[in-house]
């Protein structure tokens, strides 16, 4: 398809119930028409973390409103869209109930195409409408509950080369917070107490160091975190301070070494066919700016370009879902029927085996 398309996105997986509306022109380039998400971390806060029947109620609340206000500020009607795009998972199946059967009521009422999208491949096609890339392209995707390494190929084209086979990382983040009291949510406070840390004063571990798989864990780091706030109780805030640091920069480090190993497969399999390869960094641990730096610094010295959407992009959005449902209707992919239903568990690589606490308990790495 060689025409303009414009697509209202709504995205409402977790704690934060969005509405967007897209434009994808014909030459492949892309504008935001409108992008409103409204978030529900008061409503959780008191609790440490997401209760999905708070969620699912919000996103009741709020979706309607947020939907008018995105049509408003683009300045367009219901009549004027091309498609109708909402996330269908993974996620929370409250929430993604909620979106979902929005997305279909105004499909349906009015005519419209529904494309029901995996949020993974919202985050997997972002840095197609902010940096125009071109596939092939590595995607780290690392949020709160995914910690990923996929090779991009195409829309709807995703090998999974890593995952993690413990906690997602940001989860770890969370859970890091969560020990040394600090508030929800836990990634931001993290980085913000780090700031004022000594990262060498706790000696922390970089799990799978070596390990020429390229998967991921975080739940070794997170016992010797434990483990370290343990021995120097009470904590002061300086305490805390160090931990946070010496946490970080072992994610950091941890990291560093993975990717560094994917980096190699990728100019492995594709040798001097690319000019100036990309990794992709998205999920909201993408926004931790130690993390960007050190991963940015890690890419130049392999010749590789650093892409990290904007931070609000990082974060949930229903730009990203109309993005995604704007490439496949260019690339001539099929809507989705209003019999669809949504998944809780959803992986952007439906062949890619399972590995253990991620989605199966005991399978085989």
């Amino acid at each position: 398809m060689d025409t303009a398309t414009c697509i209202l996105g709504i995205e409402t997986s977790c704690d934060e119930t969005a509405a967007a509306l897209v434009r994808r022109n014909g030459d492949g380039s892309g504008e935001i028409l409108s992008d409103i998400v409204f978030s529900q971390l008061d409503e959780h806060a008191a609790y440490g973390g997401v209760v999905p029947e708070i969620a699912a109620r919000a996103h009741v609340e709020r979706l309607d409103g947020l939907i008018a206000r995105a049509l408003d500020e683009a300045g367009i009607g219901l009549g004027d869209i091309d498609a109708v795009a909402a996330t269908s998972g993974p996620g929370l199946i409250g929430g993604l109930i909620v979106g979902l059967m929005t997305a279909k009521a105004l499909a349906a009422a009015r005519g419209k195409p529904l494309y029901a999208i995996n949020h993974l491949e919202g985050h997997a096609l972002t840095a197609r409408l902010t940096d125009r890339l071109e596939f092939p392209y590595l995607l780290l995707l690392v949020s709160g509950g995914h910690t990923q390494m996929i090779l991009v190929r195409g829309v709807g084209d995703y090998e999974r080369w890593g995952t993690t086979i413990d906690d997602a990382l940001g989860e770890a983040f969370d859970k890091t917070a969560k020990l040394l009291g600090l508030p929800y949510p836990g990634g931001p406070q993290v980085e913000r107490s780090a700031a004022g840390g000594d990262a060498d004063r706790f000696s922390l571990p970089t799990p799978l160091r070596g390990d020429k798989r390229l998967d991921f864990s975080f739940s070794g780091l997170k016992t010797a975190v434990r483990q370290a706030a343990q021995a120097a109780a009470p904590l002061s805030e300086q305490d805390i301070a160090d931990i946070c640091a010496s946490f970080q920069k072992a994610i950091t480090q941890t990291l560093q070494e993975r990717v560094a190993r994917s980096l190699d497969r990728f100019s492995e399999t594709f040798g001097q066919t690319r000019d100036r390869p990309a990794l992709v960094v998205a999920g909201g641990v993408a926004a931790n700016r130690m993390i960007r730096e050190s991963l940015s610094d890690l890419c130049g010295k392999r010749g590789f370009r650093f892409v990290a959407p904007p931070m609000r992009l990082c974060t949930d959005n229903a730009v990203m879902i109309a993005w995604a449902a704007a490439e496949r209707m260019a690339h001539g992919m099929e809507s989705d029927g209003l019999d669809v239903a949504p998944r809780a568990r959803w992986p952007l690589d439906e062949n890619a085996a399972a590995r253990i606490g991620h989605g199966k308990r005991g399978a085989k790495a």
